[in-house]
């Protein structure tokens, strides 16, 4: 089986810094688990690393699609899979990072998904129904029939939210079909670590980190896609902090009030990723308080993939 090394956990918790460092110990490459980082041109909002805090380390998957872009689980299982292949092939073990859930464990376990046909009809009449109840009545719609899907999708992603619902509606098909693996097998021979804090000390590094997009220029970066011809209603804009300051720019919500939901949809985002996370039985977790220092967590993080691949 091919190796992989994950690195999972919520939003802000640490994840990107423990990567970069394993992959300089490891000698090997990063391949990014975000949904949103795929994008060009939206690297403040999604807390994407610059080529500073890359250190010389080769990412994967961010910056592969335009924001006037579509992509899928599927998109990303097929090229995920691909990017492992090869860096297998250079008897390299790639390390996987990320936080959104559904897109790790559709590669890992094997998600089979239906190419299920869209609904013109039926995706109108929700259209219809999200302007008349608002975008929260259909994510508790989708959250009914596929709560694992629905816990992966914040509520203003409408676009998602549609195609996940007008698959559901299509008589005895749905998105998930199926798996690979059995028994609680994986795809891969993964060491799969999750990084863990207290709740009230995660909730304060990501207030910390939304004032701190908005400092080194969300406003502009949001303000600057738009200019560039990219719609309000795209996929890649229904991200959390772009949807809000879109909101602003339009003159719809304050500074204020926009930052302050930003900051309540990412804990909140950061909340249903923990509660996804508990559904893998197979991720060891590393809760970052049991370490005197951010040195001792990275010793041990990397002792425990040392022994999982049987290297020093």
């Amino acid at each position: 089986m091919e190796k992989l090394i994950v690195i999972i956990g919520p939003t802000a918790v640490g994840k990107t810094r423990l990567s970069i460092d394993l992959a300089h110990r490891l000698n090997t490459e990063i391949i990014s688990g975000d949904s949103m980082q795929i994008y060009s041109g939206m690297n403040i909002g999604t807390a994407k690393a610059s080529r500073t805090e890359q250190e010389g380390i080769p990412h994967h998957l961010i910056d592969i699609i335009p924001p006037t872009g579509d992509f899928s689980v599927v998109d990303f299982q097929n090229l995920a899979a691909k990017q492992i292949t090869d860096l297998n092939q250079q008897n390299k073990i790639p390390i996987l990072c990320g936080g959104t859930g559904l897109y790790i464990k559709a590669l890992l376990e094997g998600y089979i998904f239906h190419p299920a046909p869209g609904n013109d009809p039926e995706r109108k009449r929700m259209e219809a129904e999200a302007e008349i109840y608002g975008n929260q009545y259909l994510h508790d719609r989708l959250a009914a029939v596929a709560p694992h899907i629905a816990s992966q999708l914040h509520p203003n992603d409408r676009n998602r939210i549609i195609r996940a619902l007008e698959t559901h509606a299509q008589p005895g098909e749905k998105l998930l079909t199926g798996k690979k693996t059995v028994d609680g097998n994986l795809m891969y021979e993964a060491a799969v670590i999750g990084l863990m804090m207290e709740r009230h000390t995660l909730y304060e590094r990501i207030n910390q980190r939304v004032d701190q997009m908005v400092h080194h220029g969300l406003l502009d970066e949001v303000s600057d896609l738009l200019a560039s011809g990219v719609s309000p209603d795209a996929q890649s804009m229904q991200a959390i902090g772009y949807k809000e300051i879109v909101a602003h720019l339009q003159g719809k919500t304050d500074l204020d009030t926009a930052i302050s939901r930003i900051k309540q949809s990412t804990r909140h985002f950061a909340k249903r990723q923990i509660t996804w996370y508990k559904k893998m039985s197979y991720i060891q977790w590393f809760q970052i308080e049991h370490f005197a220092d951010y040195g001792q967590l990275l010793e041990a993080v990397y002792r425990s993939i040392a022994g999982k691949f049987h290297f020093k």
